[in-house]
């Protein structure tokens, strides 16, 4: 088993199936999240089906924000996200399918943290950034 790693980015996915992960030797010691993952969150309660699936999402994300003190996408991040967005390009895929994506690992790479995810796919071809799997809960 690896050791783990003392502070690490969890990408949106994973913070949303955190509290179902049964393994959690590969989820950072310290894990932090990133204003984007706040803004992707904050889209869910606006485009619910209807008001249990609103009230859910509502909830996740006050948790989110009352669990974490974001890394910002400041002036770093968005340089770190040319970098990225090259990256994707250069690996054949379209940095704005996966903007969200692109942004939280611009502000991981951007403060020298790997990325926590239970997609990896979601991370791969993107150079310099250390992506750790961390097992899907219905795998």
């Amino acid at each position: 088993m690896n050791a783990r790693t003392p502070r690490g980015v969890l990408d949106t996915s994973t913070l949303i199936l955190l509290g179902r992960i049964l393994d959690t030797s590969t989820l950072p010691e310290e894990p932090v999240i990133t204003a984007v993952t706040l803004a992707e969150l904050s889209v869910g309660p606006l485009v619910a089906r209807d008001e249990e699936e609103r009230a859910a999402r509502q909830a996740h994300l006050q948790q989110a924000e009352a669990d974490f003190g974001p890394l910002p996408f400041d002036a770093a991040a968005a340089r770190s996200f040319g970098q990225v967005a090259a990256a994707l390009r250069r690996a054949g895929r379209k940095p704005t399918a996966r903007a969200y994506d692109a942004m939280i690992a611009a502000t991981a790479l951007a403060s020298g943290l790997p990325v926590h995810t239970c997609n990896p796919t979601d991370f791969s071809g993107i150079d310099g950034l250390t992506v750790v799997a961390v097992p899907h809960p219905e795998s």
